[in-house]
């Protein structure tokens, strides 16, 4: 599985940018996808979860800021980010497992989101 993760730049604080991540090399539909942050200094840590069923789950830092979805049909992930804020700065990886119980084992190459105050 391949992941091409785009859209970062620099953003004022409350600002929006919205990330993509186009994937190949299986078929979408069957991939479970995340995406995923490292500050500097810190350790990555997911952001929000969109199954293949379309369900969603989202770290309570973002929700109601950020949107995660999917388009099967692009075979493309997506995460919309709203009232963007200084610490939400960090590079933004995509990432899928194709086994449902397992881990989150592809990984695109990261995008850089940073936010100024």
């Amino acid at each position: 599985v391949q992941l091409q993760a785009s859209g970062g730049g620099l953003v004022q604080a409350g600002g929006s940018l919205r990330l993509s991540c186009a994937v190949s090399g299986h078929t979408f539909s069957d991939l479970d996808m995340g995406w995923f942050r490292q500050a500097p200094g810190k350790e990555r840590e997911f952001v929000a979860l969109i199954w293949r069923s379309s369900a969603t789950y989202y770290r309570d830092f973002v929700k109601g800021r950020f949107t995660i979805s999917r388009d099967n049909a692009k075979n493309t992930l997506y995460l919309q980010m709203n009232s963007l804020k200084p610490e939400d700065t960090a590079v933004y990886s995509c990432a899928a497992r194709i086994d449902r119980t397992g881990e989150y084992d592809h990984w695109g190459q990261g995008t850089l989101v940073t936010v100024s105050s």
